[in-house]
């Protein structure tokens, strides 16, 4: 059993969870593509008509973003990917855009400051999408992927990624110690 904690939960990935993912029979991906519209499209083998308007899903968004892919046709899931590298290089540059488009989730390169008065927690840093302001709840807000890696979830309900504190400059790690 794989002790890393996921997603929006505190569950652990199970080997059987796993498993019983890695039987799911779906078919195989030809093509994805997107039609004039921007729907997304999803051609399969032995399917005659393709999927219009299909949606892409993340099983493991935060423990494994780059795997266990469901897409979906009408809310109900008709292929499941093990990986991305299933797809043709065209198809999965779609999909990886469509998931990297799904979520707004900036990953925090350097902290710039952080205060806390009155129970509330002020973050200023500088992330992969700019300079940005949060303010979350402090350690409740705080969500730990592993031992060097966090989540940090703003008063709206918005995710900040902190992808590796041992890669930040001294002193935004020493601004965030007493999340970890």
């Amino acid at each position: 059993m794989c002790t890393e904690i996921i997603d929006n939960d505190t569950s652990v990935i199970d080997d059987a969870i796993i498993s019983e993912i890695d039987r799911a029979d779906a078919g195989q991906v030809a093509k994805v593509e997107r039609d004039q519209a921007g729907k997304l499209v999803v051609h399969m083998t032995g399917r005659p008509e393709p999927i219009v308007d299909a949606k892409v899903v993340r099983y493991f968004p935060w423990s494994l973003p780059a795997a266990y892919i469901s897409i979906r046709d009408d809310g109900k899931e008709v292929v499941m990917l093990k990986t991305l590298d299933e797809l043709d290089d065209a198809s999965r540059a779609i999909v990886e855009k469509e998931l990297a488009d799904k979520i707004f989730n900036p990953k925090i390169l350097q902290v710039l400051q952080v205060k806390r008065e009155f129970g509330i927690s002020s973050l200023s840093a500088i992330t992969d999408r700019g300079e940005i302001f949060f303010q979350f709840h402090g350690r409740d807000d705080v969500r730990l992927l592993s031992p060097t890696r966090a989540l940090f979830r703003d008063v709206d309900g918005n995710t900040f990624e902190l992808p590796d504190i041992r890669e930040m400059d001294p002193a935004s790690r020493k601004m965030l110690r007493r999340y970890f």
